[in-house]
C-alpha cells in the first residue's frame, strides 16, 4: 500500500483502533512518529517488504505494548507464539475494513507475513526490534533537533523584542530632541516677546512724559510718532502672544502623545516583560532553567526609559517655568495642560522607579530559624538617576502573609508590623562602575525569632506562609521627589528542625508552580490539572537528577494519585498532593516522590542517567517482566512501601521473582549501589538483558585485597542474600532479607567473640589495640565466607 493511501483512509482507520487512555494515545512512540511527516518519510524507507509499514501503523498501539526484548532468542516457537497473535490481529484489522482495496491490501499483507514468519520467526522478531529502535533513533533526532530550533526561536523571540522596544526607545529619542528644539524655539520667541513689550512699555514711559509737557507742535508730532510705534508694538506684541500660545498648545499636545507612547513602552517592559522574568524567576525555584530576556536587557531598557522620562519631565517644568515668565490667558474652551502633564509624567516615572526595585536572587524560600540566609537585591534605574551619588539604605523584615496583603493593599507606610525578628537585616547600597548595578547582597541574614499565626483548621506550621519586605528610600533631583520602595521577596515557609523541609518545599513547590501573576499573596488554586502538576514534576527531576521523567514514569506516577482514573479528566489537588496519605502507606505523594528525587540526587544520579534504574514501575508490572526473564534477571524499582528506598526485583531458581529488602541513603553511605550489586552473584542481567559487570563495573569500588596497612589486615563490608536464596539452594517458601541482618549477625558474633589467632604481623606494639583487630579478623573472615 502507498502512504498516499495510508493518508488517505487515516482517521477512518483510527476508528477501528482499541479504546486507549488519552495520555497513552498522545505520547506513544507511534503517535511522535505520526505527528512528524520527516520521521514518517524516514521510516517508510526503512520498513522492509516483509514487515511493511502498513503493519505498524494498523497495531501500532498492540506492537509497543509487547516486551520483545523478552523473546527468547534461540527458541523460535515462543517467537511464533506472539507472532501468531499479531498475525490474528491483522487479519481483524483487514476483515473490519469497509474500503475494499484496505481490505485486499492487508490482505495480501497478512499472507506474506504469515509465510515470512513460518520459516523465520526469530528473523521477523528481530525486524520488529530493529525498525522499533530506528523510529526511537529518529525520534530522538527530531526531537534534538526541535529543542534546537525552540532555543534558537527563543533567542529570536529575544532579539525581535529587544530590537522593537529599543526602535521605539530610539523614536521617543528623537522626539525628545524634537520637542527640546521645540523648547527652545518657545523660549527664543518669548524673549522675543518680552524684548518687544520692554519695547511698547518705553514708548508708554515716553508718551506719560509727553502729557506733562506743555502743548508744542513739537510735543503733537512726537506723541503721534510714539502712539503709531506703540500702535506697531502693540500689534506685534499681539501676534506673537497668539503664535506663543499656539506653539504652548501644540507643545502640549506633543508631550501629551510623547507620554503615550512613554506609557505603552512602560507597560511593556514592567508588565510583561519583567513580570515574565519574575514568573519564570519563581518556576526556577522548581527547576526551570531561565530563557526569559535577562535582567541585564531589562535593565538597559530601563535605563533608557528612565532617561527619557526624566528629560520629558524636565521640559515640561521648563515650559511651565516660561509660562510663569510670561502669562498669556488660554482662549475660552482651551485648557492650559501642563500642570496635568507634569503630574502625568510624574507618576510614570514613580511607577518606573517603584517598579524596578527587585529581588535578583532570593532568599532560601524554605527558611530554617537561626540559619544564616542570604539575598540579592538590584536597582534597575540607580544608576540613571544618580541614585548612586547619594546611596541609599535598605532594610529586610519577614511579614505574614496577611501582612503582605496589607502592604499591597494599603502600602508599606502604614504597615510596620513584623512577624519575626532577623539579625544583620540592614546595609548600604554599592554601585559598581564597570557594570552600572547599584545593589545590595546581604550575605549574613539570620532568623532569630518568628511568630506564628493561629492555626486555619488542618493547615500546619509548614503550609503558613511569609515572606521578607525589603524597603528604602532615597530622593533625586536635590530632594525634588523622595521615592519609598519596597518589595516582597517569593513566599517562603519557616521550619525548625530538618524533618519539615519535605512538607515545607510541598507548600513551596506548589506555590511556585501555580501562582498567577497580580495575586493577592499568597493565593494559588486548591486544585489544578494533572498535565500541568506532572510538567512541575519533571523540572523538579531534571533540576535535582539531569534526566526528565519518560511518559512511563508519568503514567506511573498519575496511578499513584488516581488509580485507574484518566488522568487528563482528573484534577489533583492540595491535599491529594501532600495531605492525604497513599493506601497503605503512612506518607502522601509528595513524601513519596520528593525522598526518591533525594535519593537519586545523593546516591543514584549516575545510575538514573545511564537508563541503568528502571524506578518508576509496580512491583506486579515488575514481576510480570521478569517472570519471562532467564535466571538472575534483575531490575531496580523505587519502592511504594518505604520512604527513598529502592528495591532489587530479580529472577530466582523456578523463574519465582524475589524482591530484597529496600536499600535506602542510610545504606548507600556504608555501601554504594554498584558495590552492592557486585556482591550479590544471583544478579546476572540487568533487566532486560544486559549483563552487570557491563553497566556497573565503571562504578566498583578497587581494593587491594591481601595487603596490609600499618600492620593491620583491612576488613571488607559486603553483603549477601541468608542461606536459602542462592542459585544453588533450594528458594521455595523463603523471603528475601534486608542486609542488615547480616550487620546483626557480624555484631552478634563480636559480642560472642571467645578468642581468635594472633596476626602473625602483630607485635608487643599493638597489644593495645587487640580488640579493634580482632574485630577486624571477624569481620573479614564472615565477609569471605
Amino acid at each position: 500500500m502507498t502512504s498516499e493511501l495510508i493518508d488517505g483512509f487515516f482517521e477512518n482507520s483510527m476508528q477501528v483502533l482499541p479504546k486507549v487512555s488519552v495520555l497513552h494515545r498522545f505520547m506513544s512512540q507511534w503517535a511522535k512518529v505520526e505527528r512528524s511527516s520527516n520521521i514518517f518519510r524516514q521510516m517508510q524507507q526503512y520498513y522492509p517488504p516483509h514487515f511493511p509499514l502498513e503493519v505498524r501503523y494498523f497495531l501500532c498501539e498492540w506492537i509497543e505494548e509487547q516486551q520483545w526484548d523478552e523473546i527468547d532468542e534461540i527458541n523460535p516457537e515462543h517467537a511464533k507464539q506472539v507472532l501468531d497473535i499479531m498475525l490474528d490481529l491483522l487479519r481483524q484489522k483487514a476483515e473490519s475494513q469497509e474500503h475494499f482495496i484496505v481490505r485486499i491490501k492487508l490482505e495480501e499483507i497478512y499472507q506474506n507475513l504469515q509465510n515470512y514468519i513460518e520459516t523465520n520467526a526469530l528473523g521477523m522478531v528481530q525486524v520488529i526490534k530493529n525498525c522499533l529502535a530506528a523510529e526511537i533513533k529518529f525520534i530522538e533526532q527530531a526531537e534534538q533537533a526541535m529543542q534546537q530550533q525552540q532555543i534558537q526561536k527563543a533567542l529570536s523571540e529575544h532579539h525581535r523584542i529587544n530590537d522593537l522596544i529599543m526602535n521605539e526607545i530610539q523614536n521617543l529619542t528623537r522626539r525628545l530632541q524634537s520637542s527640546e528644539n521645540d523648547v527652545k524655539n518657545l523660549q527664543h520667541k518669548q524673549e522675543m516677546c518680552i524684548i518687544e513689550y520692554n519695547k511698547m512699555q518705553k514708548c508708554a514711559g515716553l508718551l506719560q512724559q509727553l502729557s506733562n509737557m506743555p502743548n508744542s507742535q513739537e510735543k503733537i508730532n512726537k506723541e503721534a510718532q510714539l502712539k503709531q510705534q506703540k500702535e506697531q508694538i502693540d500689534d506685534k506684541l499681539t501676534k506673537m502672544a497668539q503664535e506663543i500660545l499656539r506653539h504652548r498648545i501644540e507643545l502640549s499636545k506633543k508631550f501629551e502623545q510623547t507620554m503615550f507612547k512613554l506609557q505603552e513602552i512602560q507597560k511593556e517592559i514592567l508588565d510583561n516583560q519583567l513580570v515574565a522574568w519574575k514568573r519564570q524567576q519563581q518556576l526556577s525555584g522548581n527547576g526551570l532553567v531561565l530563557d526569559s530576556v535577562s535582567i541585564e536587557t531589562i535593565q538597559n531598557w530601563v535605563e533608557n526609559l528612565a532617561e527619557l522620562i526624566w528629560q520629558n519631565r524636565q521640559q515640561i517644568k521648563k515650559c511651565s517655568q516660561l509660562q510663569q515668565h510670561l502669562h498669556i490667558m488660554f482662549p475660552e474652551g482651551t485648557e492650559d495642560m501642563l500642570p496635568k502633564l507634569n503630574d502625568a509624567i510624574t507618576r510614570i516615572l514613580s511607577s518606573l522607579v517603584t517598579s524596578t526595585f527587585i529581588i535578583e536572587v532570593q532568599p532560601p524560600q524554605v527558611l530554617k530559624k537561626d540559619a544564616r540566609f542570604g539575598a540579592v537585591l538590584r536597582f534597575l534605574v540607580g544608576k540613571t538617576l544618580n541614585i548612586h551619588m547619594n546611596l541609599p539604605q535598605v532594610k529586610a523584615t519577614i511579614i505574614s502573609e496577611n501582612q503582605a496583603k496589607e502592604s499591597m493593599s494599603n502600602g508599606v507606610k502604614t504597615n510596620n508590623n513584623t512577624s519575626g525578628d532577623i539579625l544583620n537585616n540592614t546595609g548600604t547600597m554599592e554601585y559598581q562602575p564597570t557594570t552600572g548595578q547599584l545593589g545590595i547582597s546581604f550575605r549574613n541574614m539570620q532568623l532569630k525569632k518568628i511568630k506564628r499565626a493561629d492555626k486555619k483548621g488542618t493547615e500546619a506550621v509548614t503550609e503558613e506562609k511569609f515572606c521578607i519586605l525589603f524597603q528604602s528610600e532615597f530622593s533625586v533631583g536635590s530632594n525634588e521627589l523622595v521615592f519609598q520602595v519596597w518589595t516582597l521577596s517569593l513566599p517562603v515557609v519557616v521550619t525548625v528542625h530538618g524533618n519539615q523541609e519535605c512538607n515545607a518545599t510541598a507548600t513551596v513547590f506548589w506555590d511556585n508552580a501555580f501562582a498567577e501573576a497580580g495575586r493577592d499573596p499568597f493565593f494559588v488554586p486548591d486544585q489544578v490539572e494533572w498535565s500541568r502538576l506532572s510538567e512541575q514534576l519533571n523540572l523538579k527531576c531534571i533540576a535535582c537528577t539531569g534526566t526528565s521523567l519518560s511518559q512511563t514514569n508519568l503514567a506511573y506516577l498519575a496511578t499513584k494519585l488516581f488509580g485507574n482514573k484518566d488522568p487528563n479528566t482528573s484534577l489533583v489537588s492540595w491535599a491529594q498532593f501532600n495531605k492525604d496519605l497513599l493506601p497503605n502507606t503512612t506518607f502522601t505523594f509528595w513524601e513519596w516522590f520528593f525522598a526518591i528525587i533525594k535519593l537519586i540526587k545523593d546516591n543514584l544520579k549516575d545510575f538514573w542517567n545511564d537508563d541503568a534504574i528502571v524506578g518508576f514501575v509496580s512491583k506486579n508490572q515488575a514481576q510480570d517482566w521478569l517472570s519471562k526473564k532467564p535466571v538472575g534477571t534483575f531490575l531496580l524499582r523505587f519502592s511504594d512501601s518505604q520512604l527513598g528506598g529502592i528495591t532489587i526485583a530479580y529472577t530466582g531458581l523456578k523463574q519465582e521473582v524475589l524482591n530484597l529488602a529496600p536499600f535506602t541513603s542510610k545504606d548507600f553511605h556504608i555501601r554504594g549501589l554498584a558495590d552492592r550489586l557486585k556482591d550479590l552473584d544471583n544478579l546476572v542481567y540487568l533487566y532486560p538483558n544486559k549483563p552487570k559487570d557491563d553497566v556497573f563495573s565503571k562504578n566498583y569500588t578497587l581494593t587491594d585485597e591481601g595487603t596490609t596497612k600499618n600492620g593491620y589486615i583491612p576488613s571488607l563490608i559486603k553483603i549477601t542474600l541468608p542461606n536459602g536464596f542462592h542459585h544453588t539452594a533450594e528458594s521455595e517458601n523463603k523471603q528475601p532479607c534486608s542486609p542488615d541482618v547480616i550487620y546483626e549477625s557480624t555484631e552478634n558474633s563480636l559480642q560472642n567473640m571467645e578468642e581468635l589467632p594472633l596476626s602473625p604481623n602483630m607485635n608487643q606494639e599493638l597489644d593495645t589495640d587487640f580488640p579493634n583487630m580482632m574485630a577486624d579478623l571477624l569481620l573479614s573472615s564472615i565477609m569471605s565466607s
